[in-house]
Parts: C-alpha cells; sequence; structure tokens
C-alpha cells in the first residue's frame, strides 16, 4: 500500500456509513495511518461539510487524492446514501476539495479489500476450520445496515465485490423463527437479511420475538437491547440477541457457499466486535456449518470476527492505490 508516486499524497481515506463518518490522511509513501477522526453524519449536511470540520478539527494537510468506502452502490456520478439523507456528486465533490482523484467504494468492497493485509492479531477466529491460501473470502457484517462483499482471487491477487448481498431475502431455520418470518411478512411484506441483521434490525427482532411468544416488549434501542442480553437481566433481550447470532450464522454460511469460500468468512460490522466471548459461544458457527450435505465441507471453512482498528480505512487505502498504479 506504500508504492505510487510521491506527488499522489497525501491521501484522503474515508468510510461513511449511516451514522458515522471516519475520515483519515496517509501523508507519504509508507506513513502509518494519521489524522483520524470520527464524525457523526447527522451534524453535516453532505461529505463536503464533514471533511472540512475534519480537516479543521486534525490540522490535515490539503489531501491530492481521495479514496471513500461507503454505506451505499456506488453505480455512478450521483450518490444518495440508503440509511442517512446525504446525497452528491461525486465530482462535484472533487473539484470542491481540489482533489486530482476520488474514489468511491462500497464500504465493504473497502473492507474485503483490507482483509489480506490483517494479521493474526485484527482477527479472531470463531470454531475450526483453516484458511486455504488463495481461496475466495467472503465478508459479512451488521451495522447500521447489513454489508456483505467478498475477494475472488485473480491473476495476481484478488478482485473485490460490490454488491448489496445484505438485501438477500432471509431463511429461517427453526419452528420459530418460521413463526417470526411470517408475522413479519404480514408487516412489512417482505423480509431481508438487513431486515434484522443490523442495528434497527435487532429492534424488529426483538418487537418480532415478543409478538410471537405473546409477551409484552419495551422500548428499546438496540444497544439497551444488547446489554440487557448481555448482562442475562431480561429473557427476552437475551433470546433476541441469540436469534440474532444465530441467523447471522446461516446467513454467513449462507455466502461462504455462494462464494466457496475456502479463504475464510469475516465478520465485521459495529456490531459483532463489540459482543467479544458472547458472540464466540453463541449459535453462529454450528448455524454456519449447519447446511446439511454440505455440513462437512462449512466445517472446513474457518470464520473470523475482524478485531482490526477501522479496517475500512486500510481498504480504502489498497482501492486508491490501485487507482494510482492503473492511472
Amino acid at each position: 500500500m506504500s508504492s505510487g508516486l510521491v506527488e499522489t499524497y497525501p491521501r484522503l481515506l474515508g468510510d461513511i456509513g449511516g451514522t458515522n463518518a471516519r475520515f483519515a490522511l496517509i501523508e507519504a509513501p509508507g506513513a502509518p495511518i494519521s489524522h483520524l477522526a470520527t464524525l457523526a453524519c447527522a451534524d453535516y449536511a453532505g461529505p463536503l461539510e464533514a471533511i472540512q470540520a475534519w480537516r479543521a478539527q486534525t490540522a490535515a494537510p490539503a489531501p491530492r487524492n481521495g479514496a471513500v468506502g461507503i454505506a451505499n452502490p456506488v453505480t455512478g456520478d450521483e450518490l444518495r446514501l440508503t440509511n442517512n439523507p446525504w446525497a452528491f456528486s461525486v465530482e462535484a465533490l472533487r473539484r470542491a476539495l481540489s482533489l486530482d482523484r476520488l474514489i468511491f467504494v462500497n464500504d465493504f468492497t473497502a473492507l474485503a479489500l483490507s482483509l489480506p493485509h490483517l494479521n493474526d492479531a485484527e482477527r479472531r477466529q470463531v470454531g475450526g476450520g483453516s484458511c486455504i491460501p488463495g481461496g475466495s473470502i467472503g465478508v459479512i457484517g451488521p451495522g447500521t445496515g447489513l454489508g456483505v462483499s467478498g475477494l475472488i482471487p485473480s491473476t495476481g491477487g484478488y478482485v473485490p465485490l460490490g454488491g448489496e448481498g445484505g438485501h438477500v431475502s432471509l431463511a429461517p431455520y427453526t419452528d420459530e423463527e418460521f413463526a417470526l418470518l411470517a408475522r413479519l411478512t404480514r408487516e412489512f411484506g417482505r423480509i431481508s437479511a438487513e431486515r434484522l441483521l443490523s442495528g434497527p434490525g435487532l429492534i424488529t427482532l426483538y418487537r418480532g420475538l415478543a409478538s410471537v411468544r405473546d409477551l409484552p416488549a419495551q422500548d428499546l434501542d438496540s444497544a439497551a437491547i444488547t446489554a440487557a442480553a448481555l448482562a442475562g437481566s431480561d429473557a427476552l433481550c437475551a433470546a433476541t440477541l441469540a436469534s440474532f447470532c444465530a441467523l447471522l450464522g446461516s446467513c454467513a454460511g449462507d455466502l461462504a457457499l455462494t462464494l466457496g469460500a475456502r479463504g475464510g468468512i469475516f465478520i465485521g460490522g459495529g456490531i459483532v466486535p463489540r459482543l467479544g466471548a458472547y458472540f464466540d459461544q453463541s449459535d453462529f458457527r454450528a448455524r454456519f456449518e449447519a447446511k446439511g450435505r454440505f455440513a462437512a465441507y462449512m466445517a472446513q471453512i474457518p470464520s473470523y470476527v475482524i478485531t482490526a482498528s477501522n479496517p475500512a480505512l486500510i481498504g480504502a487505502a489498497v482501492a486508491l492505490e490501485q487507482a494510482v498504479v492503473k492511472g
């Protein structure tokens, strides 16, 4: 990530989600990521204002080039975020920032690009299996939404995927999950994976389980549900988080099957890395492997929780380096 022409530095790096935006800088070839700051998206009218505030807060020098991961499909110049109100033109933003080059990639495409650069201390294995060098890699992670991407092996390295796999239909496994999805389908019409496997989805899951179990639901946000579950102070919250981890295991297993991810499945996003040992002891791995005739195949595929700090910024740096090298 340190090659490229000196005059293409400093390089702006960004990671824009539904709730927060993170910006940082690489000042010179081989230099570490610096001038890191996290800003609440709701505090700014758009990315220009957020980047200007970041520079003011960190005294960052003016960048020459930039790459930003964004929680949204990147299909052209005009971007409108799914989970926050920002809408903007990439070219207009580039001109406003006086950058030579500005690229946007899906945030989980950026996260996928970081995976080959993570060391053992920046990931924690959950369950068994071992990576096959050069095998396909998948990444999935619940946060404000549900991000999904992967890396496909190619000559000289990997090709990242830019898709919206978080919006695939969610498949039930247990009798209670069938009943839950039947109720929620009547309410929403269709249940995507993101509908339940995200911060807002955790609330939907909590209320859905309360309905299926004929129990009263409190007015709790996702952080309160998670805290009560981890503390063991509320049975319904505990059941909600347990179901969340199990459903994520099924979904991650489907991704592994789709990609043939013998290089491993990685779990990112803002929720799972905070669960610590609870997640490792949940039904995630059992449901990951519960693929019928392919259970033995699945048992060989390792799964990891990403523990690195701001890995999407590493991926943005990789994406920018690739763009600079290609010219």
